[in-house]
C-alpha cells in the first residue's frame, strides 16, 4: 500500500489532544469542567514526551531514520510534532488566558497576581513564605566547584540571576511538590499561584545578594524504561533500578517563561541542552496540569458537572454473588454499573470458606486498592492466592513493585509475568467447592483492576460461571504461571499466539460474506488502530462492499473515505466526560453475529508483545445488550466527532435537525433505569436506553 493511505501515528495522536482541547474550548461544558479538559491535555503531552517523543529522538540520534508506514523518517516525525505541538501549546494558552481566567473570575473565582493582593492578603502570604514554604525550599548556587543540579522531570524550577559586589552567578530553586500548587487567600475565594509567592520573596533565599532575575522553567525527560530482561536475575529489582534511572533520562522538551532574560535562556539551553525545535516558551503557568487543582476549588456547583455516581447492580444486593452468577451470565458495564460488583466478586471469595483458590491478573490498580486487600486477606484465610503483577506497567512500576512485595509477604504466590512479553490481560478466576462438585467463576474486563479509575473509565466486564470460560482461562494461567503449552481455546482468543490471527480470519470472512453477497459489518471500538496488517485487511474489507464503521478513540492510522480504498469505512471518535476504553469488536457473520470483547485494541504491541485476551460473547440477551451499546454509541451527535474523508482531521457530527443524543449520559440514565425496572419487578432482561428523558 501507498504510505499516503496511511497516517502517522504521533500525528494522529496529536489530533486527538485537539478533540480534548476542544471540549476545553467547549463553552457548553461547565467552566470548572474545562479547567479539566486543559490540564488532562497537559498531562496527555506530558507522558507524549517522555515516552514516544524519547523513542523518535533516540532513533534519530542512533541514525535509525527507516521511514514509517506514512513515509515519515523519525527526523521528519520530530519536526513534524514540534510544529504540531508549539501550535496546540499556543492554543492551550489562549484558551486559559483569553477564555477560561476571564470567565472563572466572571463566576466568582479569582487566581490572582500578587501586586493584586491587599494589604492583608500580602501579609498573610508573607507569613505562610515564612513560616512554610521557607523551612522547605533549598536555594542551590552553581559555579565551579557546584555544578548545574540533576533537575527533576516534570518539576517546576526558578534559574535566578545572582548579583553581588564583583560577580554575578546563577541559582536554582525547585518549587516544592509537596505543597500545593494553589493557595487559598483569606479573603473571598480568591487564590494565587505557589511560584508567584516564591517569585516575589526570592531574595530572602540568598541574603546579601541582589536578585536580578528569575524565571520559572521546567523540563520533561525521557520515561521509557531500560534493561535487559531476559538476563535479569532478579526483574524485580532490575526494573527498580530502571526507575531510579528514570529521572536521569535525557531532557526531550523544555519549557520556560515567555519573559525570560537571554542570559537565563542561553545558560539552560546550554546546561541541558537543548535544541530549539524542543524548546517552547509559554504565556502564563508553565505546567497547566495545575488546572486539575483549579477545577478542584472550591465552588457553586453549577461550575462543575453534575455528580454522576455509579449505580450499584440490584442483582447483587443482599445476595451472595457466586449464586447470582451461577444463575447466568453477568455483563458490567462501567463506570454506569458501579465496579463494587468487581470488588465484592473478590471479597466475597476472599472470606467464602468453600473457595479454594483465586487467580488474578493486576496491571493497574489504584494507591489503596481494596481488591488487593482482599487478596492478602483469602491468603491469610488459607486460600490458595495466585497474582501475576505487571511490574513494567509504564509510570506504575514502583507502585505495582510495592504491591507485589506486600502480597508476597501476605503469603500469596506472585508472578511477574512472561519474559519479553507484558501481561495486559484482565482475567480473575476463582475456584469454588459446591454440592456438585468443583465450579469455576471468571471474570474478565476490557479494564484495569483500578477502582479508582473505574470511576472515570468506560469498560465491559464479564462474570460467568460457564465451565467453558472456566477451562479456558485456567488454561490460561496454567501458561503463564508454569510450563504448560497453550492450548485451543473455545471461548477467549489470546495474544501474542492466536489473538491476531482470531481478527484477521473474522475480517477476511467478512469480505467473503460480502462479495458472495451475504450480509456482511464490521463494528469495531477501541483506543488506538495502529497495526498495518489489519488496517490493509479492512481496506480489502472495504473494498469488497463491507461496511465498517470504527470507534476509535484515540490514534487511528487508517484513512477512512479514500476513494476506491476506504469508501465504505467510517472512523468516529467519541471525547467526553468519561474515558472511552472498552474495546467491542462486532462481526455480522452473514446474520449470525460474533461479538469479541477484549484487553487489546489494534496494534502490534497488543498482537504481538503483549498477553491481551479477546472474549467472546456467548450469551444471546447478552449479545443484544452489547448491539445496543454500540448502537447506541453511534447515535451520538454531541460529543462524536467523524474523521474527515481522507484527512486527518475530525469533526463535530453535524447536529442541524437532529435530536442530540449524548452517549454517556444516555448509559447513565439507563443504568438507573435498570435499577430501578429490577427493584419493580426482579427481572435482570432489561435494558433499554432512554435517549432524551429530561
Amino acid at each position: 500500500m501507498k504510505p499516503s493511505l496511511y497516517i502517522n501515528r504521533e500525528l494522529s495522536w496529536l489530533e486527538f489532544n485537539y478533540r480534548v482541547l476542544e471540549e476545553a474550548l467547549d463553552k457548553t461544558n461547565p467552566i470548572l469542567e474545562r479547567f479539566k479538559f486543559l490540564a488532562i491535555t497537559a498531562s496527555n503531552m506530558d507522558e507524549f514526551f517522555m515516552v514516544r517523543v524519547a523513542g523518535l529522538t533516540e532513533q534519530h540520534e542512533a541514525g535509525r531514520n527507516r521511514p514509517d508506514p506514512a513515509g515519515l523518517t523519525p527526523k521528519d516525525q520530530l519536526k513534524a510534532i514540534s510544529e504540531a505541538v508549539h501550535d496546540m501549546m499556543s492554543q492551550q494558552y489562549n484558551c486559559l488566558n483569553r477564555q477560561l481566567m476571564p470567565q472563572l473570575e466572571q463566576n466568582g473565582i479569582q487566581i490572582v497576581k500578587y501586586k493584586d493582593l491587599t494589604d492583608e492578603e500580602a501579609d498573610y502570604v508573607k507569613t505562610y513564605f515564612r513560616t512554610t514554604l521557607f523551612p522547605i525550599i533549598t536555594p542551590m548556587a552553581i559555579d565551579q566547584s557546584r555544578p548545574f543540579p540533576l533537575v527533576a522531570g516534570k518539576s517546576l524550577n526558578f534559574i535566578v540571576e545572582i548579583g553581588g559586589e564583583s560577580e554575578e552567578f546563577f541559582a536554582f530553586v525547585q518549587v516544592p511538590g509537596v505543597v500545593s500548587r494553589i493557595f487559598r487567600l483569606p479573603s473571598g475565594n480568591r487564590y494565587i499561584l505557589l511560584e508567584d509567592i516564591i517569585r516575589k520573596h526570592i531574595g530572602k533565599l540568598f541574603k546579601g545578594y541582589d536578585v536580578l532575575n528569575c524565571a520559572c522553567f521546567r523540563i520533561i525527560r525521557n520515561g521509557d524504561l531500560e534493561f535487559d530482561e531476559e538476563d535479569a536475575h532478579d526483574l524485580l529489582s532490575e526494573i527498580e533500578e530502571s526507575v531510579k534511572q528514570r529521572r536521569r533520562g535525557q531532557p526531550v522538551r523544555l519549557e520556560v517563561e515567555k519573559d525570560i532574560s537571554d542570559k537565563s535562556f542561553k545558560f539552560l539551553k546550554k546546561e541541558l541542552p537543548a535544541d530549539d525545535e524542543s524548546i517552547y516558551r509559554v504565556n502564563g503557568p508553565l505546567d497547566l496540569t495545575v488546572c486539575f487543582a483549579i477545577a478542584g476549588v472550591e465552588a457553586p456547583a453549577e461550575l462543575s458537572d453534575a455528580p454522576m455516581p455509579p449505580i450499584p447492580r440490584p442483582e447483587f444486593e443482599d445476595r451472595n454473588i457466586f449464586d447470582v452468577i451461577r444463575e447466568g451470565d453477568i455483563l458490567l458495564h462501567h463506570p454506569y454499573d458501579s465496579f463494587d460488583a468487581v470488588v465484592d466478586f473478590v471479597k466475597q471469595a476472599a472470606s467464602d470458606p468453600n473457595v479454594l483458590a483465586i487467580k488474578q491478573t493486576l496491571y493497574r490498580v489504584s494507591g489503596n486498592s481494596p481488591i488487593i486487600h482482599a487478596l492478602i486477606q483469602a491468603a491469610e484465610n488459607g486460600k490458595q492466592v495466585t497474582v501475576l503483577v505487571e511490574l513494567k506497567a509504564r509510570f506504575d512500576e514502583e507502585n505495582n513493585i510495592i504491591w507485589a512485595r506486600t502480597l508476597e509477604k501476605a503469603g500469596c504466590h506472585v508472578i511477574y509475568g512472561l519474559v519479553g512479553l507484558k501481561t495486559h490481560c484482565k482475567l480473575c478466576l476463582v475456584v469454588r467447592q459446591e454440592d456438585d462438585g468443583i465450579r469455576r467463576y471468571v471474570h474478565l474486563g476490557t479494564g484495569n483492576y483500578n477502582d479508582k479509575t473505574a470511576k472515570t473509565y468506560t469498560d465491559l466486564g464479564l462474570m460467568t460461571a460457564k465451565e467453558s470460560y472456566g477451562r479456558d482461562v485456567s488454561a490460561l494461567f496454567n501458561v503463564l504461571t508454569g510450563y504448560s503449552k497453550e492450548t485451543d481455546h473455545s471461548r477467549i482468543a489470546v495474544a501474542p499466539t492466536g489473538l491476531r490471527q482470531m481478527f484477521a480470519s473474522a475480517i477476511k470472512r467478512e469480505t467473503e460474506n460480502a462479495k458472495k453477497g451475504r450480509p456482511a459489518k464490521i463494528i469495531a471500538k477501541m483506543n488506538s488502530l495502529v497495526d498495518v496488517k489489519i488496517i490493509d485487511l479492512l481496506y480489502e474489507a472495504s473494498q469488497a462492499g463491507v461496511k465498517i464503521t470504527l470507534i476509535v478513540r484515540g490514534i487511528c492510522c487508517l484513512r477512512s473515505g479514500v476513494q476506491g480504498i476506504s469508501d465504505n469505512i467510517t472512523v468516529i471518535s467519541i471525547v467526553g466526560r468519561f474515558l472511552e476504553h472498552s474495546r467491542i469488536y462486532y462481526f455480522e457473520n452473514a446474520g449470525s453475529p460474533t461479538i469479541w470483547l477484549a484487553s487489546a485494541d489494534w496494534m502490534p504491541r497488543n498482537l504481538d508483545r503483549r498477553v491481551e485476551v479477546a472474549f467472546e460473547i456467548s450469551d444471546d440477551k447478552l449479545c443484544e445488550k452489547i448491539k445496543k451499546i454500540l448502537n447506541l454509541t453511534l447515535k451520538d451527535s454531541v460529543k462524536a466527532r467523524i474523521q474527515q474523508p481522507d484527512k486527518i482531521r475530525y469533526k463535530r457530527i453535524d447536529k442541524r435537525g437532529k435530536e442530540p443524543v449524548q452517549s454517556q449520559d444516555a448509559f447513565y440514565r439507563a443504568a438507573k433505569k435498570y435499577a430501578a425496572d429490577f427493584k419493580k419487578d426482579k427481572t435482570k432482561d432489561v435494558f433499554i436506553p432512554i435517549y432524551n428523558d429530561k
